[in-house]
């Protein structure tokens, strides 16, 4: 029985068989094998395959121990939990940010903390000076999901506190349009920042500020599937948003 899974996640990933046989330092006949016959690799080809594809293992292939393995891979990318967001050590974020050398991305409604941080906003000017591509995704302000977020935290304003962090952004918008912003109207269901295989997953919880939420601190691991669950969202997230205006700004 052909391997449907593995087919579509090469095609996904734009990869032909030759192209993962390479990745992965296997023939390509026996890579056909996997997809055509259905044959199981060892585990150490699985995930390596599925690191080369950017999928959870266990996507691709059902056996037991692997779904087991997967699992505790998944709880290893876990480096640590901060029950609040204030609890976070104040220097993480911009040390991880840092870090960055491809891919820098903040997912959030408003993240007004970050756009009162001068380091952090100079810190975006250097990334984008290398090799990093900074996305910055803010909640639209006139959006439902933005309204309704502002009501479950008990304050309403969710808005006005995303227009703040435009304004303290906007500097950015001409002096450094390497730097790309963005709107969405997403109901998030967690603020996520990303630092190449690196991240904080802040969840949002009803009747609470984010601040008060807790704080998961991610990193990648080869066949674990729970960093690459949040990748997905922000790349989901990515592609329905839109350009940033001067109205958005103003509200005018």
């Amino acid at each position: 029985m052909s391997n449907e899974r593995l087919r579509s996640a090469l095609l996904a990933r734009g990869m032909s068989v030759q192209d993962l046989a390479e990745e992965i330092k296997v023939n390509p006949k026996t890579v056909e094998r996997w997809i055509t016959q259905g044959k199981v690799p060892y585990r150490r080809h699985q995930y390596a395959t599925a690191a080369a594809l950017q999928v959870d293992v266990t996507t691709l292939w059902d056996d037991s121990r692997t779904l087991e393995s997967a699992t505790d891979l998944s709880k290893a990318e876990i480096v640590a939990v901060h029950p609040h967001r204030h609890t976070v050590p104040p220097n993480l974020w911009r040390e991880m940010y840092e870090r960055a050398e491809t891919n820098l991305d903040v997912l959030v409604y408003s993240g007004l903390f970050l756009s009162e941080d001068p380091l952090f906003i100079d810190l975006l000017k250097k990334k984008v000076e290398g090799t990093t591509q900074v996305r910055i995704l803010l909640g639209d302000p006139g959006c439902e999901a933005v309204r309704q977020r502002g009501i479950d935290e008990g304050h309403r304003i969710m808005d006005g506190k995303i227009r703040n962090a435009l304004v303290n952004y906007r500097p950015l918008f001409k002096s450094h349009p390497e730097i790309s912003f963005r709107l969405h109207a997403t109901t998030l269901y967690n603020s996520i920042y990303r630092s190449d295989d690196e991240m904080l997953v802040n969840p949002h919880v009803y009747g609470i500020g984010a601040y008060m939420a807790p704080v998961f601190h991610l990193r990648r691991m080869p066949g674990g599937g729970l960093f690459d669950t949040y990748v997905n969202s922000i790349e989901q997230t990515w592609g329905g948003a839109r350009q940033v205006t001067d109205r958005d700004i103003t509200g005018a």
